[in-house]
């Protein structure tokens, strides 16, 4: 596996993840997102999320695309 030698950030994404997450009505724990990222058939835990969130993780294209379904956005959305 790629380890960033760096020190900096896996993702640029997690924080627009963390604080698209907080702003859902109503708001939503790390383990009901992946409650609804399992219901659309991606496979992470309340862990992976946290990693995600904040840049420990990498983050696939397809968790990304996920996201965005649970979430209703583009992928462009993510970035902005």
């Amino acid at each position: 596996m790629f380890k960033n030698k760096n020190n900096e950030k896996n993702n640029y994404c997690g924080e627009k993840i963390s604080k698209l997450r907080l702003d859902m009505k109503p708001k939503c724990s790390q383990r009901q997102l992946a409650d609804k990222l399992q219901l659309i058939g991606l496979d992470l835990d309340k862990n992976a999320i946290q990693r995600i969130e904040c840049g420990k993780r990498f983050i696939t294209d397809i968790e990304l695309l996920a996201f965005c379904k649970v979430f209703k956005i583009e992928p462009n959305d993510i970035f902005s």
